[in-house]
């Protein structure tokens, strides 16, 4: 009943091959995840997706979904072998998903790990546009963003794990009042109003103008606040997955920590049964693009009871019944991480109640905002101008000379919470409090003996073995350093672990 659970954030990178409006995004976006895969010399290049335990048409209302009636880019349990997919020795995964590079960070705990894991993918797509800025073949820039201005939406999404107990009815019930509110503290900011950004203006979120309905199991189209994909990648009787996709993709670290951090919190209550007001939002959806499309923070929103609030205001609301949880359940004595969180929350809240700008160094819209008026200022722009667009889009480049935040973020213009060293050491390197540290230690040590591997499995083809050796693990707080680090550093071999791990069996699954 902390901040502190299994999560983690998938994000979808805006791909384009300057010279080339035309070029076919699959294939540019197989070539990012080939370069970066065949520079690090990876196993996993060549090896497979598990795809034994992936169910995207399980629905948590109790049914699925006929494939017959699936849109084809919900198909994701079905391997295209046109398609790029790797597991990387940090325990993500690097894949081409509609079209667009793929980056799904490994399993973490703490919201300090999901920014160190998620500028880690960063890092990784950084990589892998230079890798193709050669002379002899077109590059590609890509964009940590979430649309191309143009009507096109792609997705940064979150995991949170949580207990199979809990009432979806409830989840809803709770969840879509602080999701139309978030957008106001977590929002990346877009120029242009409407899905193809045709009404000039400054909106909050990138997302928000793309959703439609409440509750669905659709991601590509008829987006719905609540995302109802019952495929929890652990094991499904004490678990679900929450999949989130109506977040942005996110720069600022204060940003990226009260996305999870919050969202973590407000789980947490609707777990322990801990929300006893009703906040529930008349027409969530509309109230969500209304929001999203004042960034004077001014716009209210009927709740329950006939009450009018503005998403600040909502906002203040989850605090305070979280600061109340809280004090409840742990007296007072917060864990570090829960604590952090509960500060910035406060902290950020109070700015953009205060002034908006206040928070520029902290909010990703803000910021944004920010650096769009400084532009408009000195040149008399209108909102209509097509240069506030391209810098908008530039804003999200990932290379370090060219993007804007990552530019204003070199000289000191945000406050940074991960340093370099850790987003460096991530790269490469898996945490060490979940499943991922076997999965990702494993590709590193024995890169020709995994066959292929998933979030809850990792497959081993050994010479000793007449068939693939399936190791299953389905529950993500185990196969950790603590548990599994002794057994891979005494095993020379794949062989020789999975003879460990037999003999260790009690302790280790």
């Amino acid at each position: 009943m902390t901040v502190r659970r299994i999560m983690g954030i998938e994000t979808e990178y805006g791909i384009s091959v300057p010279g080339e409006p035309t070029a076919n995004p699959m294939v540019q976006s197989g070539r990012v995840v080939t370069a970066y895969a065949t520079q690090v010399g990876m196993r996993a290049a060549r090896a497979g997706w598990d795809y034994e335990d992936e169910a995207p048409l399980r629905d948590a209302r109790g049914f699925d979904m006929a494939r017959g009636a699936a849109d084809p880019s919900q198909l994701t349990d079905e391997e295209d072998p046109t398609l790029a997919n790797v597991v990387l020795t940090n325990g993500a995964r690097l894949y081409v998903d509609h079209a667009h590079p793929e980056y799904s960070s490994p399993e973490v705990t703490t919201p300090r790990d999901a920014i160190t894991w998620d500028r880690a993918g960063e890092s990784v797509m950084r990589e892998a546009v230079r890798l193709l800025a050669r002379p002899d073949i077109p590059g590609v820039n890509l964009y940590k963003n979430n649309t191309d201005g143009k009507g096109a939406s792609y997705g940064t999404h979150e995991n949170y794990l949580m207990d199979r107990a809990t009432q979806f009815s409830e989840i809803v019930r709770h969840l879509i009042p602080f999701f139309v509110a978030r957008q106001v503290m977590c929002g990346s900011g877009r120029v242009g109003l409407g899905v193809e950004s045709r009404e000039p203006g400054f909106q909050l979120a990138q997302r928000s103008d793309f959703f439609e309905v409440e509750v669905g199991l659709e991601t590509t189209l008829k987006r719905p606040l609540i995302n109802t994909r019952d495929e929890p990648h652990a094991a499904a009787d004490r678990y679900r997955r929450l999949h989130v996709i109506l977040g942005d993709a996110n720069h600022c670290d204060v940003t990226n920590l009260l996305k999870l951090g919050t969202t973590s919190l407000v789980l947490g209550m609707i777990e322990d049964g801990a929300i006893n007001e009703d906040l529930t939002v008349h027409k969530p959806v509309e109230a969500l693009h209304r929001l999203s499309h004042d960034p004077t923070l001014r716009e209210t929103v009927e709740v329950a009871g006939g009450r009018t609030m503005t998403g600040v205001q909502l906002l203040w609301s989850y605090y305070e019944l979280a600061d109340k949880w809280l004090s409840q359940v742990y007296d007072g004595e917060l864990d570090p991480d829960t604590a952090e969180v509960m500060q910035r929350w406060e902290q950020v809240l109070t700015k953009l109640e205060r002034d908006p700008m206040e928070a520029a160094r902290e909010v990703d819209w803000v910021a944004k905002l920010k650096t769009l008026e400084s532009y408009r200022e000195r040149g008399g722009l209108d909102w209509s101008d097509h240069r506030l667009r391209a810098i908008d889009i530039q804003w999200s480049d990932v290379r370090s000379e060219k993007g804007i935040f990552n530019k204003l973020a070199a000289a000191g213009r945000f406050e940074e919470l991960i340093d370099a060293d850790a987003v460096r050491r991530a790269v490469t390197e898996p945490p060490s409090d979940t499943r991922a540290f076997f999965r990702g230690t494993c590709l590193a040590k024995f890169p020709e003996e995994v066959a292929a591997a998933s979030w809850d499995s990792v497959i081993f083809d050994v010479g000793s073995q007449p068939s693939l050796q399936r190791v299953p693990m389905l529950e993500p707080a185990r196969g950790t350093k603590a548990h599994v680090g002794p057994l891979l550093e005494r095993a020379s071999s794949a062989d020789e672990l999975l003879r460990l791990l037999a003999d260790d069996r009690p302790a280790t699954t």
